[in-house]
């Protein structure tokens, strides 16, 4: 523990899932945040729960003045903004490119993306002010490559994140500010249900339900679960990672490593017993 200790982050989209155990791992570690999220209740419920190290600021990550006023709620309360996690997302459109409709397209891309660069834009800054800095945007394997979402926006999304992340990156970084992202794989949230048209609270109870849907889809024999990117988070926000900057960190289990051991045996079982079948 204390890993953190002394820094202010603000965290973005804390209300359920990988922001909400983020909020939690960062207090735990010894840092002061301010939490954002668009629910009222689940907000106060957090920072009740984490106590006068944590205030939430209900936000809404594509509005420039909100997103300010975020930056602004961290600099007022606690004089410093060390860390940034752009971690507000939420699905996209499903379907086929003949499909999508325009709005809903640009809202995608609002969330997905305006979203990240209007936290890059407002803590710069203070950031650079102080000299140092660790922003972290929350990309995806999908972001990597096609076929790892139910969305192609999304997976478009992610991938403007990763590479947006990686030019800003080059610019702070001569100002002492990292700028890194996270590529989450599987990772067990509501996100999936939500994708599906799972209203939020229905959505927030399949968590389990897709642990065991995503148990083998990589090497590493479990789904991924929300700890998994918090850890990744604590590692970039903290003086462990101070020369790392510019880089997708990659929390997948190994699933974009290739074909799973397994399935690829069981390929060449199957494989030679077609030819020798064909040689009887």
């Amino acid at each position: 523990m204390g890993r953190l200790d002394g820094k202010v982050a603000v965290i973005t989209g804390a209300t359920s899932g990988i922001g909400w155990r983020t909020a939690e791992v960062f207090v735990a570690e010894g840092a002061r945040i301010v939490v954002a999220g668009r629910r009222m209740a689940e907000g106060e419920a957090l920072a009740a729960q984490l106590g006068s190290s944590c205030v939430f600021k209900q936000t809404d990550v594509t509005d420039e003045a909100q997103v300010k006023a975020l930056i602004d709620t961290a600099l007022d309360t606690f004089g410093r903004l060390d860390c940034l996690f752009n971690n507000a997302g939420g699905p996209a459109q499903t379907g086929g490119i003949e499909g999508l409709e325009v709005d809903r397209f640009d809202a995608a891309m609002a969330t997905l993306v305006r979203s990240v660069m209007l936290g890059m834009k407002h803590a710069a800054p203070a950031m650079k002010k102080q000299g140092a800095g660790s922003i972290i945007n929350n990309g995806s394997i999908a972001g990597r490559l096609a076929g790892f979402s139910s969305s192609l926006v999304y997976g478009a999304a992610k991938a403007a994140v990763n590479h947006l992340t990686k030019c800003v990156a080059m610019e702070l970084g001569e100002s002492g500010i990292r700028v890194n992202s996270i590529s989450p794989g599987a990772i067990a949230t509501g996100i999936f249900g939500k994708a599906l048209g799972l209203t939020t609270d229905a959505a927030e109870k399949t968590a389990a339900t897709m642990r065991e849907i995503y148990k083998t889809a990589q090497p590493i024999p479990r789904a991924g679960i929300p700890d998994d990117i918090a850890q990744a988070a604590v590692f970039l926000a903290s003086d462990e990672s101070t020369f790392i900057n510019g880089h997708d960190l990659v929390v997948d289990g190994g699933i974009t490593g290739g074909r799973n051991w397994t399935a690829q045996q069981q390929g060449y079982v199957a494989l030679r017993k077609a030819f020798d079948h064909g040689e009887g």
